[in-house]
């Protein structure tokens, strides 16, 4: 690998566009792979992404734009993956190009609903990639905060910590400040977790429980997060840490957080389809609440005590009424 290492981005959803804006502080030239033709063409043109954080303006002649992945993954060196988890598995079957050599960075927050790996473990199983060459991108950070260029707070786990500190020189500036981990595993399964917990919070605010509960429900829920990641993968780790805690606290009480947006909307009585339809981008704790519960529930023994991942799996897979769910819900919480 090169001693200034090439940098991609995969996706065209606001955190990747926010990546982009990241990276661009540092580097002369940035890839950055969607599959919207249109999209591209646009930026080129008027220098922002038509579609998300369109406030943000590119220098584009720092950008290597293509809808060729495998261009992409061939032009790079640190392979920055942010398409949401329900569509990985179907961009990744398109790859010819050997992924030898590359370090892949999740900064998706999900499981990839083909194999209910979380996007790490499926690019070990599934794609060969050594572990000491997967790393995570994790919060605090909402890509809105990025875009207006307010001060944010970044965690890059990965077993190598050389690896991760490449990453992070090169997401630091004015506005960015990061730190190192190695718990790959555990900050990734965190990702996943805050967004389900965020719906729970959406869907409390939308049944108009007050501060009061929302408190008691994040107090809760770092709990069970706790409880969660420990039985998925132990080792020492302090759950109050921003990358665990921190992440989810934005992601419960921002107005920018979609999976609270979505959560809301359920509340206040949207089916989970209208909701879909009603937002223009994806709600990942949708689909990590599905694979969270099979995960736990799928043990013979050990299982996690979930309360509340088990709560909203009943509102969002079997049509349980939010307002009954959560009265029961109340119950279990302390």
């Amino acid at each position: 690998m090169e001693d200034s290492p090439k940098f991609a981005v995969f996706g065209g959803g606001s955190w990747a566009t926010a990546i982009v804006k990241m990276l661009c502080e540092n580097l002369d030239q940035v890839g950055w792979y969607m599959r919207n033709v249109d999209a591209i063409k646009h930026i080129k043109k008027e220098q922002h992404n038509p579609n998300y954080l369109s406030a943000v303006e590119f220098n584009t002649n720092k950008l290597k734009l293509s809808n060729d992945i495998n261009e992409m993954v061939g032009y790079a060196d640190y392979l920055i993956f942010v398409i949401p988890s329900a569509f990985i598995h179907q961009e990744l079957e398109k790859l010819k190009t050997s992924l030898d050599r590359k370090v892949i960075i999740s900064a998706i927050k999900g499981i990839v609903p083909e194999s209910s790996l979380i996007v790490g473990e499926h690019f070990n199983t599934y794609l060969n990639v050594a572990f000491d060459d997967i790393g995570v991108i994790s919060g605090p950070c909402h890509a809105e905060e990025v875009a207006l260029e307010r001060l944010s707070y970044l965690t890059i786990a990965c077993a190598d910590d050389t690896k991760a500190s490449v990453v992070a020189n090169h997401l630091n500036c004015d506005y960015i400040k990061c730190k190192i981990s190695d718990d790959v595993i555990g900050t990734e399964y965190a990702a996943m977790l805050k967004n389900i917990y965020a719906i729970a919070a959406g869907i409390a605010h939308g049944l108009g429980y007050g501060d009061n509960f929302q408190s008691v429900l994040m107090s809760n829920a770092i709990r069970e997060m706790k409880r969660y990641v420990k039985k998925v993968h132990k080792m020492k780790r302090d759950i109050n840490d921003s990358a665990y805690l921190g992440d989810l606290l934005v992601t419960g009480y921002s107005v920018f957080s979609r999976n609270r947006m979505f959560g809301n909307m359920i509340g206040k009585g949207y089916t989970v389809k209208s909701a879909q339809l009603e937002m223009s981008m994806v709600a990942e704790g949708y689909y990590a609440t599905k694979s969270a519960y099979i995960l736990n529930n799928n043990k013979t023994e050990n299982k996690a005590k979930t309360p509340i991942i088990n709560a909203i799996y009943g509102i969002l897979y079997e049509n349980k009424e939010p307002k009954k769910v959560f009265k029961k819900l109340t119950d279990k919480l302390s």
